[in-house]
């Protein structure tokens, strides 16, 4: 049977969460639940693809149009995500996905089409080099997550259990809190920050998922020395898997090694919630800080093979903290006051896709 692709409208969404729910490669940003937050918080517009043959859906591409004060009109599965692409029942169905995706792209005069799928699906399109992705599978037992860290790290997160006597707390309503630590720290790091708009409305899309029965939820975390908040996370349970996303430390506080503690804390509670798999998410290959943690927290590195297409007059932007245009901008942003930085960041980051 030939294969048709519609765009999602209201009528089929129940299709599209049953199908996402029951492919074996989908992730937490296939889902709804992204394409709804994203839309709330930075007004993306959606361009959602399904693809039905004989009548029953066979494949779907989730898509977002970002129109970027810095780099044009770009196309981009998925905005804000560590993952995203296609995911279908075989190849004939991605390519007639990618077709469809790319006269989207053409249509709105985009510059590219920017595919963040884990591995290579279309030959003939390029792969980018620049990201790696960091799994490993977590014991059964949340007393053996200590045990199974490499020594290094291990004594770390010991040293501040221990001897400093942090404390993690796992608490929905210290979300704001969260945010203003992961928004320091993304003003040291000299990158802007997504707004608080969007740490909402993850919580209200998980929770409404999570009540319909769904294996989906979010861990907001919090770290304190002597009752003082000195890091927050929060993470996504999709299916068996811990994905921590937002983090923010207080970098005065870095001598008593609360990122150690942080992780090691929510994989205790990853394990307690029946996760077999902790993904800690992607990091760009030059940056070597960001690569070196994770390695020292017991993770390897893989390649992601995200692909992109170029339309005809288009250009690949180069948004990433490496872009020589940037460097000014990147050496004043951490010396800028955070009442400065936090609104600013939160502006920039409707421009700027993750």
């Amino acid at each position: 049977m030939s294969i048709s692709i519609t765009e999602l409208d209201e009528g089929t969404t129940g299709l599209w969460d049953a199908y996402v729910a029951g492919h074996p490669e989908s992730t937490i940003f296939h889902t709804l639940i992204w394409r709804d937050a994203v839309t709330e918080a930075f007004g993306h517009r959606s361009h959602y693809l399904m693809a039905f043959r004989d009548g029953r859906p066979a494949g779907v591409f989730p898509l977002m149009r970002v129109d970027s004060r810095l780099a044009g009109t770009l196309m981009v599965s998925v905005p804000y995500a560590v993952y995203g692409g296609s995911l279908a029942d075989d190849d004939e169905t991605h390519r007639a996905l990618l077709e469809a995706a790319t006269a989207l792209a053409i249509q709105a005069g985009a510059q590219w089409l920017d595919i963040r799928s884990i591995r290579a699906r279309w030959p003939e399109l390029p792969i980018s080099d620049r990201y790696v992705t960091f799994r490993k599978s977590l014991p059964a037992d949340p007393n053996r997550v200590l045990a199974e860290m490499p020594r290094k790290a291990r004594a770390a997160a010991r040293q501040a259990r221990e001897r400093f006597n942090l404390v993690s707390r796992f608490d929905e309503s210290r979300l704001d809190e969260v945010w203003l630590l992961y928004s320091q720290s993304m003003r040291r790091l000299a990158s802007p920050n997504y707004p608080l708009r969007f740490f909402r409305a993850l919580m209200d899309a998980t929770r409404s998922r999570l009540q319909a029965g769904e294996r989906v939820e979010h861990l907001v975390q919090i770290v304190e020395h002597q009752g003082r908040a000195i890091a927050g996370l929060v993470s996504f349970v999709y299916r068996d898997t811990l994905s921590p996303y937002f983090a923010g430390c207080d970098e005065r506080f870095e001598k008593y090694h609360p990122n150690h503690f942080m992780y090691m804390c929510a994989m205790e509670k990853g394990v307690e919630r029946g996760c077999r798999e902790f993904d800690f998410g992607r990091s760009r290959v030059d940056n070597k800080g960001s690569c070196d943690f994770k390695r020292f927290q017991g993770f390897e590195p893989t390649p992601l093979q995200y692909q992109y297409f170029v339309p005809a007059g288009g250009r690949a932007p180069d948004l990433t903290p490496n872009n020589p245009r940037l460097q000014l901008s990147r050496r004043v942003w951490p010396k800028l006051p955070l009442a400065v930085t936090r609104p600013l960041g939160a502006w920039l980051s409707k421009s700027i896709p993750g």
